[in-house]
């Protein structure tokens, strides 16, 4: 890249890597006047920079097929991918999700707590709204549960996007539905990890408002299977989006019968044409007009999509499958859990068991009593191999900054 913009608060961070940047000449920043900092033949002020710009601009001679951008992936799984976006992408994905899915109209008003520089925020926040020419809310702070509730009680937003974790803490905070008002909003969105039962079914209790569960992922840049206003499966990820076609297969390609779990595939219009700079992951997920998400689902007799976990994170327990949504799911429906990861961990025999990281809901304390509890909750309502044998309450959970739980990190022996 030749031009970087960047707000003061991270230039600092980033002049220690100048060097680094062979192909940068000049240095765009957002804030450098109020910092004292002058500018320089190669660092601006983006307030005087904009302001010695012409008002009129000629648009660049594209097509729709053109690369348009980058979005890095959440790095989720490890290492943040770049993936090379088209022209035409955001369009599609405004059609598809936006006018389908959201019916997003210019009366609307928009809330992401997931930021712009994410895939999923980028179009909660930027393109559906622009698609219609509705407002957006924009919140540069932490989102936390009461920063939250105050911007929707003050903003009055229509639309609001989170992930799963946010909604958890939502619940978490007490007497809310009373404390706030959250009447504006008509439509709640999730994405970014599976959507527990538990917390749809609570949320909409307390608040009176359909949360619509999806799937998503930078590679496809947006929302391709999702339940509906008026077909809400509890549990789910829904259907697929108008636009998108998906297939759930074999380690052979094949696809799979009607509830078997497979590795789940993707085609769209909006699809990444490849990763920057890594043609040989480029080649195991870009396969012809299908995209491996990385996800392990089956699909009912209904149609609906039920999310397994990541490919990864699956554990194959006493020879059997275990999907770690699962256990998570049933866990978060005791009353003492605010949030759980379930990772696969080996005991003295060195066989896979699942492992339960727990953050306990405020007025809970951590203790053996507890955990057993726990242990004994769980294989109530799944089959017992299934069912945690460690249990270890964790203040956090390591995420990324969309909310998507690292359950890499805590797959490492020192977690």
């Amino acid at each position: 890249a030749k031009v970087l913009f960047v707000h003061t608060s991270l230039w600092n961070v980033l002049q220690q890597i100048l060097p680094q940047l062979r192909y940068l000449q000049h240095v765009v920043v957002v804030g450098l006047k109020e910092s004292g900092e002058a500018e320089t033949a190669t660092v601006h002020d983006f307030g005087r920079w904009t302001d010695r710009a012409s008002s009129h601009l000629t648009a660049a001679a594209t097509s729709k097929d053109d690369a348009a951008f980058w979005l890095y992936s959440s790095g989720s799984t490890g290492f943040p991918k770049g993936c090379v976006h088209l022209q035409h992408d955001m369009s599609y994905c405004s059609e598809a999700f936006g006018k389908h899915i959201l019916a997003i109209r210019e009366d609307d008003i928009a809330f992401s707590a997931s930021k712009l520089f994410f895939a999923y925020g980028l179009g909660n926040s930027l393109y559906y709204p622009f698609s219609v020419g509705t407002s957006a809310l924009y919140y540069p702070g932490r989102s936390t549960a009461e920063a939250v509730f105050r911007l929707i009680d003050a903003q009055h937003p229509t639309l609001f996007f989170a992930a799963p974790t946010l909604y958890a803490n939502l619940l978490a905070l007490p007497d809310a539905e009373n404390r706030y008002d959250f009447s504006s909003v008509r439509l709640c969105i999730s994405a970014g990890e599976g959507l527990p039962a538990d917390i749809l079914r609570r949320f909409e209790e307390r608040f009176h408002v359909p949360i619509l569960d999806g799937l998503g992922c930078t590679e496809m840049l947006q929302t391709f299977i999702s339940n509906r206003a008026d077909d809400i499966r509890p549990g789910s990820s829904g259907k697929p989006v108008p636009g998108y076609e998906a297939r759930i297969v074999d380690e052979q390609g094949q696809d799979v019968p009607v509830g078997a779990m497979g590795s789940l595939l993707v085609r769209g219009d909006s699809a990444a044409i490849s990763y920057w700079n890594k043609h040989e992951k480029s080649k195991e997920v870009f396969r012809g007009q299908w995209v491996a998400t990385g996800d392990k689902y089956y699909q009912d007799e209904e149609g609906y999509f039920w999310y397994c976990g990541r490919a990864d994170d699956m554990l194959k327990v006493s020879g059997q499958w275990v999907s770690p949504f699962e256990v998570e799911a049933a866990l978060i429906a005791h009353a003492s859990v605010l949030e759980v990861a379930v990772v696969g961990a080996t005991d003295p025999q060195d066989l896979v068991k699942p492992k339960a990281f727990v953050v306990l809901q405020s007025g809970y304390e951590a203790s053996d009593t507890l955990a057993n509890e726990l242990k004994a909750f769980v294989k109530a309502r799944l089959v017992p191999h299934k069912y945690p044998r460690w249990i270890e309450f964790v203040p956090e959970l390591p995420k990324t900054a969309t909310g998507k739980i690292r359950r890499f990190v805590l797959r490492e022996p020192n977690a």
